[in-house]
């Protein structure tokens, strides 16, 4: 040790004097980091033993969204019901049920995960059928939800003749496998409005499924609360009778004869509604209720727990930290329904989109719309603000389908994609048949 000693102390006095005052500095400054770095260590760590406790709450202070609103298990969402109207109140069952169509590019995961399903219940339905895997274009699907918003039943139409059902058991799905064996028949009927279109329906032989069938086949180009006395609605459809009983349907294609006027829309073998020349039937859906997009300040979630009671507060929108004064945008076609203030929501808007979907935009500032107003797709409606119970400046956004609600990132919104290439072609053909079926008396 002191070779060595003696060894760097000869190397030192063998530089030059600029250089040993250099060298000197720098031991001397590396010496100093080092004592305060132990110094501060030793001072943080006493401090964090003394108040643990503090920094628990901080910790989960720090983990809790900004600029939401508080998590709380009363009055967490408005008091307003969504508005309704007779045609939510004649068709029963449409809140309990939920049905969705397969589109390109689907999977058993994407269509449930959007309603907030929990991955863990669709890994046990593809556990207990792995064809779920194998989800074509067209097929249905229907499930119901139980009190805890945990799926209870899910029903997937594979085809005519067959349909597949998954009852929850405990933690696991029960499947049941149904062969139909009935006779398909082609049926055609006429419903001439007088007085309520649905009563005018169910005396023509529409059943209540049925009726809603062709509400939304039609929902983007008319307002079914608008028909007049005399309107004339052609309905195709397909039916399974079974010892003279009706089993189930399908709509093929619908038109409606309104001031002088054809509306038509026609099942494609994608199991959407196009119009004549295969054209969608909306205008589309923006992602976003802004010009661009802000930062995401709270998740959707349907079982949202408040950290300290434990109790679930759901949290049916998703919120966006934008300054006060920014402009919010209705993100489709639709009719204002609710436009006002709330204690809990704040001064908020409530759009109808057709008869399937509705968006609320809450925690506004100042309201541009009132109840009636027709608006258009990417139209101002309010500015945002931080009224209401809120933590801080931002927007809450809600989009609801067949009333529920579903998580806006990830929701299938409508598009304005039309049929293309040799499907169009197939589709064309169908329709020439179908308006000739609809002519003949």
């Amino acid at each position: 040790m002191q070779k060595t000693l003696n060894s760097l102390k000869i190397e030192f006095n063998s530089f030059s004097y600029f250089y040993r005052i250099i060298l000197s500095i720098l031991i001397i400054v590396s010496l100093i980091i080092f004592i305060w770095n132990v110094c501060v260590y030793k001072i943080i760590g006493t401090s964090f033993k003394a108040d643990h406790s503090h920094f628990k709450t901080l910790s989960l202070s720090i983990s809790l969204p900004l600029d939401s609103e508080p998590i709380e298990t009363e009055n967490s969402v408005i008091e307003e019901d969504l508005p309704k109207d007779e045609f939510d109140n004649d068709i029963p069952n449409e809140i309990e049920t939920h049905d969705y169509i397969v589109s390109s590019g689907d999977t058993l995961s994407n269509i449930l995960n959007q309603y907030g399903i929990e991955i863990a219940d669709i890994r046990q339905l593809v556990k207990s059928d792995p064809h779920l895997y194998n989800l074509k274009i067209g097929q249905k699907f229907s499930w119901t939800l139980n009190n805890a918003s945990r799926l209870q039943s899910v029903t997937w139409e594979r085809s005519r003749r067959e349909s597949r059902r998954y009852d929850r058991v405990q933690d696991r799905f029960k499947l049941s496998v149904l062969l139909k064996t009935g006779k398909w028949q082609r049926d055609r009927l006429t419903v001439i409005v007088n007085g309520s279109f649905i009563r005018s329906a169910k005396l023509a032989g529409l059943s209540n499924s049925e009726i809603t069938e062709v509400i939304k086949s039609l929902q983007w180009q008319i307002d079914f609360r608008k028909l007049r006395d005399g309107d004339d609605f052609r309905v195709l459809i397909m039916r399974e009778i079974l010892d003279g009983q009706r089993q189930q349907s399908e709509l093929i294609g619908v038109r409606l004869s309104s001031s002088g006027k054809n509306y038509y829309a026609i099942r494609a073998s994608d199991g959407k509604f196009y119009d004549r020349s295969g054209s969608g039937l909306n205008s589309g859906f923006m992602r976003f209720p802004t010009v661009r997009r802000y930062r995401i300040s709270s998740q959707f979630d349907p079982r949202r727990a408040n950290p300290v009671t434990g109790r679930i507060a759901p949290h049916k929108g998703v919120d966006f930290a934008v300054p006060i004064g920014t402009p919010i945008l209705s993100i489709g076609d639709g009719e204002v329904m609710v436009s006002k203030c709330s204690s809990t929501a704040g001064n908020y808007v409530a759009i109808r989109h057709g008869r399937q979907y509705m968006t609320r935009y809450m925690h506004l500032k100042t309201l541009l719309v009132k109840p009636g107003d027709r608006v258009k797709r990417g139209q101002c409606i309010a500015f945002s603000g931080n009224t209401g119970r809120s933590t801080g400046p931002h927007v809450h956004f809600e989009i609801w389908i067949n009333n529920h609600a579903v998580n806006p990132l990830t929701a299938r919104l409508p598009c304005m994609k039309g049929i293309t290439g040799e499907a169009r072609r197939h589709y064309l053909d169908k329709v020439n048949k179908t308006i000739m079926q609809f002519k003949n008396r």
